[in-house]
């Protein structure tokens, strides 16, 4: 095995306790279920794209550490933004200041805010829109259907983006997922600004609902994705903060397990969950990884790990140990 580099040095060194031990084991879990030839699931919830995740999470792909993505809609198309109008973004590190006047002000500007980074609304929202309509026009004329993440691929391989490149592209976990034809599962897709740009030409009957493919069908790729890929081994499961990213693909294992009666259905091998929720009053983002067991999730020898911070931080640091950084 290659030496680490100084950033996992680094974490080796210091990070002996708390949510810092937490974060080493669950690197160091993660690297071994690699190398027993085990697949990893990652599942992107909050604004990770925004935050420029790409950056490591792109090379995670080149590198074979990951296997499938569950990912909303803002997440999907975030990092396509990014790519296209990342000069127009805009930081207001002083956000917790702003009066809803000042807020006001941001949406008059077409800069739409998600903590203290705002998006641009005409130059990453429109641009994108342009060109996606006529991937979804060309489709419902040639009777075809896809899912929102394959669009996107024809989108990027497309090269009619490349004209907008405003970042390096390596640093675009989109473009090397589509580079790999990485699997990609988008629940809730709808809830997403595209997904809304979707569903305003059907409403004004020029697309048919129909030409996109559901978030059922989403599921049912899942279950045979997972049925042929896990063995008797199971699949890992890295989930970067809660959500629906991380709710829908989960259950697919309890799925074929009892609904679908296949009883030879690995658990899922791995789990580690980077989370600021806390445990409340049924908040399932927020739960202890025990509490899965009991839904037919996880084992009982489930190697199992919560890193109670911000993923903005701690998963940078866990891809940058994985890479060897």
């Amino acid at each position: 095995m290659a030496t680490k580099g100084p950033v996992s040095q680094f974490i080796e060194k210091h990070y002996k306790h708390f949510n810092a031990a937490s974060l080493i084991d669950a690197a160091k879990g993660y690297e071994k279920h690699l190398n027993e030839g085990k697949k990893m699931l990652i599942s992107l919830a909050g604004a990770m794209s925004t935050a420029e995740l790409g950056i490591s999470l792109a090379e995670m792909i080149r590198q074979d550490k990951v296997q499938i993505i569950s990912c909303t809609g803002a997440n999907l198309e975030e990092d396509i933004m990014n790519l296209v109008a990342h000069s127009h973004y805009k930081r207001v590190p002083n956000y917790r200041d702003l009066t809803p006047e000042q807020e006001w002000d941001l949406l008059e500007n077409g800069l739409n805010r998600v903590t203290d980074t705002c998006i641009p609304e005409e130059e990453a929202f429109r641009r994108l829109q342009a060109h996606i309509y006529k991937i979804w026009k060309e489709a419902e004329e040639n009777g075809e259907r896809y899912f929102p993440h394959e669009f996107m691929y024809k989108l990027l391989l497309s090269g009619v983006l490349e004209q907008y490149y405003e970042i390096d592209p390596k640093n675009s976990w989109m473009l090397a997922a589509a580079e790999k034809n990485l699997p990609i599962i988008v629940p809730g897709w709808e809830d997403s600004t595209m997904g809304n740009i979707f569903a305003s030409y059907c409403l004004k009957g020029d697309l048919k609902p129909s030409t996109m493919k559901s978030g059922i069908e989403y599921m049912t790729f899942l279950a045979d994705w997972y049925t042929e890929n896990a063995e008797d081994k199971g699949i890992g499961f890295f989930q970067i903060g809660g959500g629906i990213a991380g709710d829908f693909p989960i259950c697919v294992v309890p799925m074929l397990y009892q609904d679908m009666e296949r009883t030879d259905t690995p658990f899922w091998s791995y789990f580690c969950q980077i989370s600021d929720s806390t445990t409340s009053y049924g908040s399932y983002s927020g739960a202890v990884p025990n509490e899965k067991i009991t839904w037919g999730k996880l084992d009982i020898n489930t190697p199992k790990y919560i890193i109670e911070s911000d993923a903005s931080i701690v998963a940078p640091l866990i891809f940058g140990y994985l890479l060897g950084e």
